[in-house]
């Protein structure tokens, strides 16, 4: 982190996102201060809260991408939800405290892959001599009366290690014991307070219940994988794992926080259904710091970034109660996206669209050519279509490119070797139609 600057974040943003300059500034701003705060002395530490944000803007527009590619630049615990799928304390359903739970998860299997990485090369050794062992198993014992087989030659052991590391044995069976994971299976429904019974099911069953070995004949490429990884396993210090895992989550951990307009609004009636007020206020703890117990532990929330977003067309930003408000100081408005915009999303990102088509269809010896002039004819019909029905933003070029080149990609098996120009007229001969008929185009486009 310390090597990247407000300044790179911003453009390392802009080879995925198109425009959108206020928001990624304000996403690479409280990320550098995320390693600024990590360098201030401990008493001060503590005291430097997260600037939170809600990014407010249409569908389509780069708002769940642009925090999705910050967590991947920072290498940081990441997690999207939906606040739409919580509720409040005393209804069936996600409580908010799930999502600190979920992001642990994720914090957990993100440091144990890198521990696993780390030991690799060690446990692909010890996964070679266990090979070894099952493919020259040692001498058994003797019953009284008969003679002893002679020791295992290391001439032989050497030769077997090196047709081993040659390929020469891979589909050469082994028989191996693995031990079975499957337990019974347990099923429950979540009544008022359930969500945060945060019991592991399978571990406890897996304690009281006698593990089971069972016996399984595999070949030699799948007993190497199988054997590194339960070496690799051995290899890891768990405990070290939680600790890492607890920490990054505690003082980088971000929380994208989407859809949030759709819990916006303050109900006056009362009754038995989940209000929104509800959950925002079950949420409000959470947002302003407190302590979820989980199964690693108990983890703070008090430095964790979360990133909100909405659309908010039916509501706004003040609909929000006051205390969650003060909790999200920081607010961008991300543009709708125009023709030429689209024309940029089209070829400017690393994962544009017009790249993704041409590698799939090459994989059939399909080359595809897009001109420029086709370029602009899609961006034409894409911008038409969300003025004319809803405005879903970018995604509408996936229905878009998906509809215009719906025939080659059908026919692409039967045409290796073939070359076709995707120009202006051959855009509006694929789309004309779709696009003259409003009341097909809401169906199709």
């Amino acid at each position: 982190m310390e090597h990247l600057t407000p300044r790179q974040i911003v453009a390392e943003l802009d080879k995925y996102v198109i425009g959108q300059r206020d928001a990624k500034r304000a996403v690479a701003i409280a990320l550098r201060n995320r390693w600024r705060r990590q360098r201030l002395p401990a008493e001060l530490r503590d005291e430097v809260a997260p600037k939170n944000i809600i990014m407010i803007g249409p569908t389509g527009v780069g708002k769940t991408e642009i925090a999705r590619r910050l967590a991947r630049l920072a290498d940081a615990p990441f997690l999207k939800v939906e606040a739409s799928k919580y509720t409040e304390v005393g209804y069936v359903g996600r409580d908010v405290e799930s999502m600190i739970r979920d992001l642990t998860d994720l914090a957990v299997n993100m440091v144990k892959g890198e521990r696993t990485k780390s030991v690799e090369g060690r446990a692909e050794e010890l996964a070679e001599e266990r090979l070894l062992e099952l493919l020259l198993p040692a001498a058994r014992p003797v019953p009284p009366g008969f003679e002893p087989a002679a020791p295992q030659a290391p001439e032989t052991r050497e030769k077997f290690r090196k047709m081993l590391r040659d390929g020469l044995l891979e589909d050469r069976v082994v028989e191996l014991e693995v031990r079975d994971k499957a337990f019974p299976m347990v099923e429950f429904f979540p009544g008022a307070g359930m969500g945060q019974m945060d019991v592991n099911l399978q571990e406890m069953l897996g304690n009281l219940l006698p593990g089971r070995v069972k016996r399984r004949k595999v070949k030699v490429r799948e007993a190497r994988r199988l054997l590194a990884q339960e070496e690799a396993g051995k290899l890891i210090d768990m405990d070290e794992v939680v600790a890492e895992a607890v920490r990054r989550v505690e003082n980088a951990g971000i929380v994208f926080l989407d859809e949030i307009d759709k819990i916006a609004g303050r109900e006056r009636a009362t009754g038995p259904d989940v209000s929104r007020e509800g959950v925002q206020r079950d949420l409000l703890p959470i947002v302003e710091g407190s302590t979820v117990p989980t199964k690693y532990g108990m983890v703070r929330t008090d430095h964790i970034l979360f990133i909100a977003a909405g659309a908010f067309h039916a509501a706004k930003p003040s609909d929000l109660i006051p205390e969650l408000q003060g909790r999200f100081p920081l607010r961008v408005e991300l543009q709708p996206l125009t023709r030429a915009d689209f024309v940029r999303i089209l070829t400017e990102p690393e994962n544009a669209l017009t790249r993704q088509y041409t590698a799939l269809l090459q994989t059939e010896g399909v080359t595809l050519d897009f001109t420029k002039d086709a370029l602009e004819e899609i961006a034409t019909i894409a911008t038409g279509v969300n003025e004319a029905t809803e405005n879903i933003g970018a995604r509408r070029l996936y229905t878009v490119m998906e509809r215009l080149l719906d025939e080659v990609s059908f026919e692409a098996p039967h045409m290796p070797g073939v070359r076709v120009e995707i120009n202006a007229a051959y855009v509006r001969e694929r789309l004309q139609d779709l696009v003259r008929n409003e009341d097909l185009s809401r169906y199709i486009l």
